[in-house]
């Protein structure tokens, strides 16, 4: 696994694109309703607060083209605010500081397990974005050698989950290993500081820790990492439901813009994250899948139901009951049933 990530970032080896399909019972009919031809003379509120993150790079385009902002004119404002991880975006939809954020499944399977009252409403990207490191100079070269060691991760994100899968995989307990809660980007700066003995990293932090810190890749498995999910909250969704269908009509744009202008796609991810554009392009045209059907459905459930058990075991979540009926009730499959990307910008 660890060669192969390795070979990833230092050569190319191009990603497989999935073709998802599925979808969740009790959705409804089969049968997608007509998108819409047309826009609201006026919206439901005056007011969008919406996130962008580097892990998301559709998010990027949005924003750097300006669609919602040339689509809403002056009848909506729209507020950005960045996301540094998960975690982060989950605390800002549970506190209401935005409608609209970008997490990984995981995070958002442990938000709505634990009450957050949110609903996945895009699949934006199957990526490959989580591994765990260790320094240049580090004699550990694999998870069990991670037993009585000091790893840095950030809690509520699919590198943390990532981990906790590994640990399992290995059989390493967590009651043998300490683990440091740190933002992404500064376990990169512990890691390459050696005050920490490894990292749960996420890209595109990890791969240019790869590149231009001499980091080592130790565990690389693709199976354990989530989709790409973007949320609402359901206050937001039930109050701005078509405010919520212009973010998702843009999404599509941005899915196919990044399809026919992959270059300017890992240009415009390099300028937001500060990296090498050969970083950005290993991570958005090798790693990262976005070219997947959008609908979240089956396929996301079938790997949420199994890092959702890791939750209870660890006590992130108080039962399987809780993670059963966030599973039953997390998507909201409305949007992207109606999504059209011709009315955008």
């Amino acid at each position: 696994m660890t060669h192969k990530r390795i070979l990833s970032i230092a050569a190319v080896a191009t990603a497989a694109a999935l073709i998802l399909t599925g979808c969740v019972a009790g959705e409804g009919s089969n049968i997608a309703p007509e998108p819409k031809e047309t826009l609201p003379g006026s919206f439901s509120s005056d007011v969008l607060n919406i996130d962008f993150a580097t892990y998301n790079p559709l998010s990027l385009i949005i924003k750097d083209q300006g669609w919602l902002e040339d689509t809403f004119g002056d009848k909506v404002t729209v507020n950005w605010i960045q996301s540094a991880g998960s975690a982060a975006a989950n605390d800002a939809l549970r506190a209401g500081s935005i409608d609209i954020g970008s997490t990984a499944g995981s995070a958002a399977l442990l938000a709505r397990s634990n009450g957050s009252p949110i609903q996945s409403i895009d699949v934006y990207s199957q990526p490959n974005w989580a591994a765990i490191l260790v320094g240049k100079d580090s004699s550990i070269d694999s998870v069990e050698d991670l037993k009585g060691k000091n790893i840095g991760a950030n809690a509520g994100t699919d590198p943390y989950f990532f981990l906790l899968q590994a640990l399992e995989e290995a059989g390493v307990g967590l009651d043998e290993v300490t683990i440091t809660q740190l933002q992404h980007a500064d376990g990169k700066t512990a890691l390459e500081a050696g005050t920490i003995d490894a990292w749960a990293g996420l890209d595109p932090l990890l791969s240019a820790s790869v590149v231009t810190a001499g980091s080592k890749i130790i565990y690389d498995n693709p199976d354990f990492n989530s989709y790409g999910l973007l949320n609402g909250t359901e206050e937001f969704l039930s109050a701005s439901p078509d405010i919520a269908q212009v973010v998702v009509s843009a999404y599509e744009k941005a899915r196919a813009w990044a399809a026919e202008n992959p270059d300017d796609a890992a240009q415009i991810l390099a300028d937001v994250a500060g990296i090498d554009i050969a970083i950005a392009k290993s991570v958005l045209l090798e790693r990262t899948a976005l070219d997947i059907d959008p609908k979240p459905g089956t396929a996301q459930t079938d790997v949420l139901a199994i890092i959702g058990p890791i939750f209870v075991e660890s006590g992130a979540v108080a039962d399987q009951g809780a993670i059963d009926d966030a599973l039953d009730s997390l998507f909201n499959t409305e949007f992207i049933d109606n999504a059209n990307p011709d009315l955008i910008g």
